[in-house]
């Protein structure tokens, strides 16, 4: 019999991930390349001043326009000194390659999480809902590629702009957490064609039998790993805690004052007390939470049925992916529940769309694979059915709740 794993092969996996990364990249290019026709001066009149300055912030980060510090004659921080004329044109090098790192890791990174998920979870016939829960993890993948070439990318970015020893860590932390509005667009067309793609190069591929998880397993790892989501969004993201990592500021030279970074990297939002708030107000706003949650763990509890094999990193991954569409859900819901959106309009209301990001790849890898490794300890272990084998007679073995994908 034919293992599930080797119904798409590496070969069939590269080309839907190589045109995902491919349509990412030009996408958040092109995105850049449109942001100065933003200064036009009919742009203002047609959109409004609002829309145009929060448009104008989304697309800097992927714009080769310099900023005004890497242009001609422009001047730029230097340090103890105080300010002083440079030459332009070093720091416009630096910018320039900033950028060319920056989608060149886009790609890189698309790629090989693409190349992992595609061939983990084929959408092909038979898949019974992989085709869906390739669509959602590749999108969430796109995303994290993305705000991954941003940190990749941002000692550059920092030093083009002359200043880059000046709080380099809180800086750090400013551009990590820019252009995340635009990538969450972007990242959902990269995905669609991915999954197209993948199901024209697995046309050919037999469909998938389906695998089967001990429910009572697969229900523990998921709990296990929503766990672990739950410290940072409801222990470490706790106000007092919160703001004990944010004032983290050791005397360490260029990474003092790491609090700022710190809190991007392991902190989903801030937890607060009702008090001034209306209770009802309170648990409208903590809902989104419980969202993310329940997101999180139905994701976790049906990813090991519906991946060929629950290796961990396969698990790892998927789990990211799960935190990062958990984290878009609740924030599309506060987005909703938010009643300041037609005061404000549309695009400043989407402004912390794609916030967390960076916490959810910290945490849902951490989540991934504790995951795994209760699934593993649960004997959990997915089975593939072979369709030719005689079926089991009802009772026969009780103790064993079997959840399929």
């Amino acid at each position: 019999m034919t293992k599930a794993g080797e119904h798409m092969t590496y070969r069939h996996a590269a080309i839907p991930a190589l045109a995902g990364g491919v349509v990412l990249t030009a996408l958040l290019w092109w995105a850049g390349t449109s942001a100065h026709a933003l200064h036009l001066p009919g742009a203002t009149n047609v959109i409004g001043g609002p829309a145009t300055a929060d448009l104008e912030h989304w697309l800097a980060p992927w714009s080769y326009d310099p900023p005004s510090s890497t242009q001609l004659n422009g001047e730029a921080s230097g340090g103890i000194g105080g300010e002083a004329l440079v030459d332009s044109a070093r720091y416009l090098s630096l910018y320039t390659t900033a950028l060319q790192i920056r989608f060149g890791a886009v790609f890189a990174f698309f790629l090989l999480g693409a190349l992992l998920l595609v061939r983990r979870l084929p959408p092909v016939r038979g898949g019974r809902g992989r085709t869906a829960a390739a669509l959602l993890a590749t999108w969430a993948w796109g995303v994290v590629a993305g705000t991954l070439a941003v940190a990749v990318s941002a000692p550059w970015m920092i030093a083009a702009g002359g200043h880059g020893s000046f709080r380099f860590l809180p800086r750090l932390a400013g551009v990590i957490g820019s252009g995340r509005q635009i990538l969450v667009l972007a990242a959902l067309v990269a995905a669609v064609v991915t999954v197209v793609a993948a199901r024209v190069t697995a046309k050919e591929t037999a469909p998938l039998p389906p695998a089967e998880v001990p429910a009572r397993a697969a229900r523990l790892a998921a709990t296990v790993g929503t766990a672990v989501i739950a410290v940072s969004l409801m222990v470490l993201s706790y106000q007092s805690v919160a703001a004990a990592l944010q004032t983290v500021s050791p005397n360490i030279g260029l990474l003092s004052e790491p609090g700022d970074l710190l809190r991007q990297w392991l902190l989903f939002g801030a937890w607060t007390d009702p008090a001034g708030t209306p209770l009802g107000d309170w648990l409208l706003y903590r809902a989104a939470d419980v969202l993310l949650l329940v997101v999180v763990w139905w994701a976790l509890r049906r990813l090991p049925a519906l991946l060929t094999r629950a290796t961990v990193p396969a698990m790892a991954v998927g789990a990211v992916c799960a935190t990062v569409l958990g984290l878009l859900a609740s924030q599309l819901l506060r987005m909703a529940t938010d009643g300041t959106g037609l005061q404000w309009g549309l695009l400043h209301l989407a402004a912390g769309l794609g916030e967390g990001i960076p916490a959810a790849l910290t945490w849902g890898l951490l989540a991934g694979v504790a995951a795994a490794v209760t699934l593993r300890l649960a004997g959990g272990r997915p089975k593939t059915t072979d369709a030719t084998a005689p079926a089991q007679a009802p009772g026969q073995d009780p103790d064993q709740d079997i959840a399929e994908a």
